[in-house]
C-alpha cells in the first residue's frame, strides 16, 4: 500500500468510486481499507504521480505485486494489464449471468482476470453473500 498525503488520496477515492479499479469492490462492503496502488509498479519504473495511482482492495493489490503484463487464455499472448486509470471496465469485463465472476471479453480482460485471480474462491464466495445482501454487482459496472 502506497502513503500518500490526505488531499491526494481523497482525489483517487472520488476518482475512483471509493472502489477497486479491479475487481469493483466497493469500500463498503470491504475489511480493509482501500489500497493506493500504482499503475505501472515502481519496480518497473512507474511513478507515484497522481496519473500513476489508483484504489485496489488487498486481494487485486496483493496478486498484482510487480505485474504489467499478463497472458491471455484464449491467444496466449502476453498482453498489458487493465488500466483502471485510462481503461473503461465495461470495455473489458461484464459479470458473469449469476453475478459471481468477472468475465474478460478483451484480451486484456482475460488476461487481467487471470493474473489478478479475480474468481478465486474467496472473491467468488464473498460476491455470493454479497449478491444475497443486495450489494452485488456494482450498479456503474
Amino acid at each position: 500500500m502506497t502513503d500518500v498525503a490526505a488531499p491526494l488520496r481523497a482525489r483517487i477515492v472520488a476518482q475512483a468510486g471509493n472502489g477497486c479499479g479491479y475487481c469493483r469492490a466497493h469500500q463498503q462492503y470491504v475489511y480493509e481499507t482501500l489500497h493506493i496502488e500504482h499503475i505501472e509498479p515502481c519496480a518497473r519504473g512507474g511513478s507515484n504521480d497522481e496519473a500513476n495511482l489508483w484504489l485496489a482492495c488487498a486481494l487485486c493489490n496483493r496478486a498484482k505485486p510487480d505485474h504489467t503484463h499478463g497472458r491471455d487464455s484464449i491467444t496466449g499472448r502476453w498482453v498489458r494489464l487493465f488500466n483502471p486509470r485510462r481503461q473503461q471496465w465495461k470495455r473489458h469485463f461484464h459479470w458473469s449471468e449469476e453475478g459471481t465472476e468477472i468475465i474478460g471479453h478483451t484480451v486484456c480482460g482475460r488476461a487481467t482476470v487471470a493474473a489478478l485471480h479475480l474468481n478465486s474462491d474467496l472473491a467468488v464466495l464473498v460476491r455470493m453473500n454479497w449478491i444475497k445482501a443486495g450489494w452485488h454487482p456494482p450498479t456503474d459496472a
